[in-house]
């Protein structure tokens, strides 16, 4: 009985595998494919069947940053990305912070106005978000991005906040007030340390939502700050596609998250894990 119960077990276990396994590659293989498409010869783009084996070039790269405005785009993606990534956590923790220990006026309407921010539909606002900054003259800048990024990465950071200062024991902040700290000085140097693991994988997200960011980019940015999810579409065209050198850009617009991603694995493990460990 125990040999039949050990078999199931190790079946299970076996079609857990192939089927994470199998995820992952359905995930993985249209970026290998951008990557390797990306490397190829010219020639070897539009063969059929595809050739796997090739010698890499990078020719493609070459083009792509001397196409104009492709290098400009990255630093814009880069410049609005980064500025609303910081400011949505600057503002994020502390206001979770309140939802989530605090009592004050408005805090249900404060809250479901988060919601809803998070919930409303991108394209139900972008007309009015371009009359709007229009009438104001802000149309292609890097403040009417950034402020606009902030409308999804703010409340998105806030609500991913919430979750984990719910999860900190109160009895750390009483024991701080018993000290003689303050509120602010308990959340400075009591709350905040207990929750930066959450507060890197809310700051990857962010970054990730804000970097692959199209809809608002497309109508939003001219000339002078258009992103590079918007500039990449100069190398396709209804007489010519140049592939290889929109799959290059393409890897360089992957290749800053898969960066940060690496670099803040480690907190990123420990965010997703708070939560679900209590004690």
């Amino acid at each position: 009985m125990s040999l039949r119960r050990a078999n199931h077990r190790l079946a299970a276990n076996a079609l857990t595998y192939v089927l994470l396994v199998a995820a992952i590659l359905i995930w993985a293989f249209p970026v290998l494919w951008v990557v390797l498409t990306s490397i190829k010869p010219r020639t070897d783009i539009f063969t059929n069947p595809p050739t796997f084996f090739f010698l890499p070039t990078l020719e493609h790269y070459v083009a792509a940053l001397n196409t104009r405005g492709i290098v400009a785009s990255i630093q814009n993606s880069l410049i609005v990305t980064v500025a609303s990534t910081g400011l949505a956590i600057l503002v994020a923790v502390p206001a979770a912070y309140a939802f989530a220990r605090l009592r004050f006026r408005f805090k249900v309407p404060l809250s479901f106005y988060t919601l809803f921010m998070q919930m409303a539909p991108p394209i139900g606002l972008l007309i009015p978000y371009f009359f709007a900054l229009n009438r104001i003259r802000l149309l292609d800048t890097y403040l009417s991005l950034i402020v606009i990024y902030l409308t999804f990465t703010l409340p998105f950071s806030i609500w991913i906040m919430i979750t984990y200062f719910q999860d900190v024991p109160r009895e750390l902040e009483e024991a701080a007030a018993v000290d003689g700290a303050s509120r602010f000085a308990a959340f400075a140097s009591i709350v905040v340390p207990q929750v930066r693991g959450g507060i890197a994988v809310t700051a990857i997200f962010a970054f990730i939502n804000a970097w692959n960011e199209f809809l608002y980019a497309v109508v939003l940015t001219g000339p002078d700050t258009q992103t590079a999810t918007v500039a990449i579409f100069s190398f396709l065209g209804a007489s010519e596609s140049r592939w290889g050198p929109f799959t290059a850009t393409a890897t360089m617009i992957m290749a800053p998250v898969v960066v940060v991603a690496l670099v803040a694995q480690k907190q990123i493990v420990h965010g997703l894990s708070l939560g679900g460990v209590k004690g």
